[in-house]
C-alpha cells in the first residue's frame, strides 16, 4: 500500500473513531448498533433502526447528526403526512409571476425519518426515488440532493398498534437494518445518572464536517476486494435463494449492497482489503430484511436472520490471503 493509500485509511479510520467516541457518549452499552451507523455513514447507504419504542432509536440517529457538521432535517412521519412534505412542492409567486420550487424535508445531507412505518405507503414511497437515485423529480423537474446523502429511519415492530409495513421496495433500499435491544442493567444505570438531568446531546459537539465524510466515502469506495471474496459474497447470496426455507433470496443489489458495507468495515478498522470476516459479519443486517421465508418456516418460528445465518454457514470460507 502506497503512503498516499495509507494517508486516506488512516483517515477513515481517524474519523470512524472520532464518531464513535462522540455518539459512543449518548448511546451506552451499545457498540455493535454504533458501528452499524458508522459503517452506513462511510458506505454512504441509509440506515432502517427497528425496535420497540423506548430504547434509542431516535437518539442513535440524532446523535449521529450532531457529530456531523451537515444540514440535518427531521421528518416525524404520520397517518396524515403528504408526499409533498418530503419532496418539496412548486408554489406560485405572485411577484415574480412564476413558480418556485420549495424543497421539501428530503433536502438535507442527513434526513431523520422518525417512525418512518406509521406514514400511509403513499408517502413511504416518495422516499423511493430520493434514496435509490439521490434526487427527486417535482412537476417534472429533477432536483439533485446534497452530497453525502443518508436517511436514518425508525421504525416500530408491524406488530405495534397504528403502523404500516414497510413495501419490500422501500426495505430494499436501506442498506442495513439494526435493532437496538434493551440496555445492560449497569449502562441503563449510567444512563439514568447522564440522562436524567440534562439532555445528553447538549454537550455533543461536532467532529466531522460533510466535506471530510465525503472524501472517506471516496476513500472507502476504493478498498481492494479480492476476486475470491467476492465469488464468497456471491455465493453466500445465492445461498439464501436455494435454502428450502427462502421465499425471496438476496437479489444481486444485495449483493452490491453487502459490498459496500464490507468495504467500510474494511476502512474503519485500517485496512485496505476487505477480508471473508467482513462479509460474514455484515450478511444479517444487510441481507436479512431482504429475504422472505415461506409459510412452513414462518410457522416454525423461524426468522430471516436465521435463514442468513444458515446460508454463512453453509459457504466455505476462502482461504489464504487476499
Amino acid at each position: 500500500m502506497d503512503a498516499n493509500r495509507e494517508r486516506e485509511i488512516a483517515d477513515v479510520l481517524a474519523l470512524a473513531a472520532a464518531v464513535r467516541d462522540a455518539v459512543g457518549r449518548v448511546i451506552q452499552g451499545k457498540p455493535e448498533p454504533v458501528n452499524l451507523a458508522i459503517t452506513a455513514l462511510l458506505a454512504e447507504g441509509h440506515l432502517l433502526i427497528e425496535d420497540v419504542p423506548g430504547v434509542g432509536k431516535t437518539m442513535l440517529a440524532k446523535s449521529l447528526a450532531r457529530a456531523i457538521d451537515c444540514t440535518v432535517r427531521r421528518v416525524q412521519f404520520t397517518p396524515d403526512l403528504l408526499p409533498s412534505d418530503i419532496t418539496g412542492v412548486s408554489v406560485y409567486n405572485q411577484a415574480s409571476g412564476g413558480f418556485e420550487f420549495k424543497p421539501g424535508g428530503v433536502f438535507a445531507n442527513l434526513v431523520i425519518g422518525d417512525e418512518i412505518n406509521r406514514a400511509s405507503p403513499k408517502t413511504q414511497s416518495a422516499l423511493l426515488e430520493a434514496m435509490e437515485e439521490r434526487r427527486v423529480s417535482v412537476d417534472g423537474t429533477s432536483h439533485a440532493l446534497p452530497r453525502p446523502f443518508l436517511v436514518i429511519a425508525t421504525q416500530n415492530p408491524i406488530e405495534m398498534e397504528g403502523t404500516y409495513p414497510l413495501p419490500e421496495a422501500q426495505r430494499d433500499r436501506f442498506l442495513l437494518r439494526i435493532s437496538m435491544g434493551y440496555p445492560s442493567a449497569a449502562a441503563e444505570v449510567e444512563m439514568l445518572d447522564s440522562h436524567g438531568e440534562t439532555d445528553p446531546l447538549e454537550p455533543l459537539l461536532p467532529v466531522a464536517d460533510a466535506a471530510t465524510v465525503m472524501r472517506s466515502v471516496e476513500t472507502v469506495r476504493k478498498v481492494f476486494v479480492h476476486p475470491a471474496v467476492k465469488e464468497y459474497l456471491v455465493a453466500i447470496a445465492n445461498q439464501t435463494r436455494t435454502l428450502p426455507q427462502a421465499r425471496l433470496g438476496a437479489s444481486p443489489r444485495a449483493g452490491l449492497q453487502l459490498l459496500r458495507a464490507a468495504k467500510a468495515r474494511a476502512a474503519m478498522d485500517g485496512r485496505a482489503y476487505v477480508i471473508p470476516d467482513d462479509i460474514a459479519d455484515l450478511a444479517v443486517p444487510v441481507l436479512a430484511h431482504r429475504v422472505l421465508l415461506n409459510t412452513q418456516a414462518q410457522l416454525a418460528g423461524q426468522s430471516a436472520a436465521d435463514l442468513v445465518h444458515q446460508a454463512v454457514r453453509s459457504v466455505p470460507v476462502p482461504t489464504g490471503r487476499h
